[in-house]
Parts: C-alpha cells; structure tokens; sequence
C-alpha cells in the first residue's frame, strides 16, 4: 500500500526518475554526514573546550575570598587573557544573550551553568566576545574572553562547503546522466515516429545496453517494412494478375445478348471491386509521405468530392485551427471509407473535424442500424461482414473499410473508435489522434 501511495508522487519522465535517484542519495548523505558533525563538533568540541575554559575560571573564583582579590585577579587574568571587573548589581542582564543561529552558542551556556553553578548570565553578542556574569562572596564579577576558546571559529563553514559542493557534484553528475539518458530519447522518439508511420534517422548510441535496444529496434523496424512491402507486392500482383483474366470476360460479355449479359456483367464489376478493396487493404496507411496540412480543410474537400458523387454527407462541426503531420492520401481512404459505410448503410453522414493543442478527431456518423457494442471489436477486424446487424440497401460489403481505417488511424499513432450517435442515432466512428 505504501508504495502505491508513493507511486502518485513519482516523476513521470525518465530525467525526473533519474535526477530523484541521484540526488536522493546525495541529500540523505549529507544529512547524516550534518548530524555527525553536529553531534562530535558542535556538541563534543564546544563541549570539551568550554570545560577546559571553566576550570581556569575556576582557579580566578577561587582567588575572590582572599584579601587582595583585586591584585591577585589581576595577576592571575593578565596570563589567561581575560578581563575581570566587578559590577553593581543593576548591571547584570537578566537574562542570556544569544543569536538565534548560534547552535554553538547553545552548548556553551548549558556547559558553563553545569560546570559554574554561580553563574549568572551568558552573553553571546558575536563571533569574537564572551561575557560571563557570576556571583561571587565580593558581588557580581564580570568575566570578558574571546570566543574561540569556547567554540571552533566559524563553524558553519564546513556545512557551507558540505552544500556547495554537494551541489555542483550534483550538477556535474547531472549533465553526465544526461548524456546516457540522450540515446534513449532518441530511440524513443523513433519508436514514436515508427508509431505514426514516419521513419526517423535513428543510429545506436549510449551505453552497451542502449545500444543493443537500439539495434533491436532497427532490426524490429526493417522486419515490419520487409513485411508490409511484400504483403502490399503480393496482394498488388494478385490484383493485377486477376485484372487480364477480367477484362477478357468483358470483352466477353459485351458480345452476348443484353439479357444474358446483364447479371454477369455485375458479378464481374463486383469481383472488379473485390480487387480494388483488395488493393487498398495492401496499400494500407503507407501510401504518400507525412507533411504538413489543414485537416479542416482536407475534411471539406472529401465531402466536396463526396457531394458530387451523389452521397448524402454534410459538414456538422468544424473546429480548431493549424496544421498537423499527416498522410494525407491515408486519411482520405479512411474518411471515405466511413461515409461510403455511413451512406451505404443508412441514408444520410455528417462528419466532423475538431482541433485542440493535444489531439485531433475525425467523427462520421449516420442515421442506419448502427453496430451492437459486443460485435464492434469484431468489426474493426478484415474481412468481418456483420449483415445480419446492418441494413445493406446499397450492396453488400467487403469487410474492410473499417478495418482499413483502423489501420490507418495506428499509424498515425492515433485509434479509431466506434459508438453510437446521440444526434442521428446510427454508429459514430472516432477517428483520434494524439498531437
């Protein structure tokens, strides 16, 4: 549980991944190195210096009682370098003075209380003085050394360095990373492109694994193109070889009797078509190369085209401006291939068009029968003809068209989608793709 937890709060990206994993160490290695030091320099040190101070504040309070306490604090504090004084009692503080980032400053006042019970106050104001306040059998005596035989001078210092440094080795170590992290962003950006039917100028490079990865994926993406061009060369020969044995039996029936002629001459239109859809499912997204277009303005041509054919298709939205990495050629097969579905299967389409910053989608949908949502999976597969759910009032179908156009719509790293139309009733086709 706690690491699903933990999991929502991880970086998303492989840099952020791998800056948490360096830097983490790094900041957990100088918190305990900062509490050690705390503990033995701040602590031990300022500890064992301020007990050595105390007993030769010790040896001047012993001299207090005597009758030239005067003279002989004098003589004992010259050596010693501190400065004696006695003081009334209104000029003693109240309470201790310390500067609130004055950790050093902390043990020193514990350290003299525990060792002088009479002391009275403490006073921190800076790095170079200490005056001390104790109480004593003449009155309050005041006590004036330099700091540095209690505590280290500067003791921040080492923290200061400790931060530095630990900074810049991050940020060296940092553009290192990077440097390895560079060669699989750029086998991910091919594998991406690779996605979206572009191929990228992609040489293996970084560390061996990176490498190797890379060199699979070369070899992955040359056995993919091997395989589409010879499934498009044979299916391409196949239809071509079937056109001469079809034209012949044109050539044939154009010789008989009309009444005889007519029902044959339909069968062989529709082999002539069986070819042609053949043909179109080989080619699949790989016709044309990926440029820049208006995708509003391609929709708008296709149903141009598509009303001077006769069919009933209008433009129902149309939103977002710009232009996006298409096949252009590809993404009119696909169109087309949903609104002859929609028209052929009901009376009337409506396509739609709407650009945003992250996606782009294409919408058809028709008044007809629709396709129940258990059977959709099985539509989008080539060859399936779902006749018994779908009114055929314009001839039958190949079972391709939407698979041709799921095809398509992978290509472009995008998928395609079917639904029911909240407006006309029959299927909605989605065809979306990721910008």
């Amino acid at each position: 549980m706690f690491f699903q937890w933990l999991k929502h709060y991880m970086p998303r990206s492989l840099y952020g991944r791998a800056a948490l994993i360096l830097i983490l160490p790094v900041v957990a290695l100088q918190l305990v190195v900062s509490i050690i030091f705390i503990q033995r320099h701040f602590e031990g040190v300022t500890q064992q210096m301020t007990q050595n101070v105390s007993r030769e504040l010790h040896m001047l309070l012993s001299e207090v009682a005597s009758p030239d306490a005067t003279a002989r604090l004098k003589a004992l504090a010259g050596p010693l370098e501190i400065g004696t004084a006695f003081v009334a009692e209104t000029d003693v503080p109240e309470g201790n003075l310390r500067r609130w980032y004055d950790f050093s400053g902390l043990v020193v006042i514990r350290t003299l209380y525990e060792v002088l019970p009479q002391t009275r106050a403490v006073l921190l104001p800076d790095d170079n003085q200490v005056v001390i306040y104790v109480e004593t059998v003449r009155g309050p005596l005041k006590l004036q050394f330099d700091r540095y035989r209690l505590s280290a001078s500067n003791p921040h210092q080492l923290l200061v360095n400790m931060l530095v440094f630990g900074v810049l080795m991050t940020v060296i170590a940092f553009i290192y990373l990077r440097n390895q992290l560079r060669p699989i962003t750029r086998l991910a950006r091919a594998a991406e492109a690779f996605g979206r039917g572009r191929v990228m100028i992609y040489r293996p490079g970084g560390a061996t694994e990176v490498r190797a990865a890379g060199n699979a994926f070369l070899d992955m993406r040359a056995r993919i193109e091997r395989q589409i061009e010879q499934r498009t060369l044979m299916l391409s020969g196949v239809s071509h070889d079937l056109r001469t044995p079809l034209t012949r039996l044109k050539l044939g029936l154009s010789l008989l009797e009309d009444e005889e002629r007519e029902p044959m001459m339909r069968d062989v239109e529709d082999m002539q078509r069986l070819l042609d859809e053949f043909l179109s499912f080989a080619r699949g997204a790989s016709e044309g190369e990926a440029a820049l277009c208006d995708p509003v303005q391609l929709v708008r041509d296709i149903i141009d085209d598509s009303q001077r054919a006769d069919l009933d298709v209008v433009l129902a939205e149309a939103k977002g401006e710009g232009q996006v990495m298409l096949r252009s050629v590809a993404i009119r097969r696909a169109l087309e291939n949903l609104i002859n579905n929609a028209v052929r299967y009901g009376s009337r389409a409506e396509v739609s068009v709407v650009l945003t910053a992250k996606s782009l989608r294409f919408r058809v949908e028709d008044d007809g029968p629709g396709i129940a949502p258990e059977q959709r999976d099985e539509a989008l597969k080539p060859f399936a003809r779902l006749e018994p759910a779908r009114n055929q009032n314009r001839g039958t179908g190949v079972g391709l068209g939407l698979s041709i156009a799921a095809d398509i719509a992978r290509a472009h790293g995008g998928v395609l989608r079917l639904g029911s139309s909240d407006r006309l009733g029959g299927l909605q086709a989605d065809i979306v793709i990721a910008r």
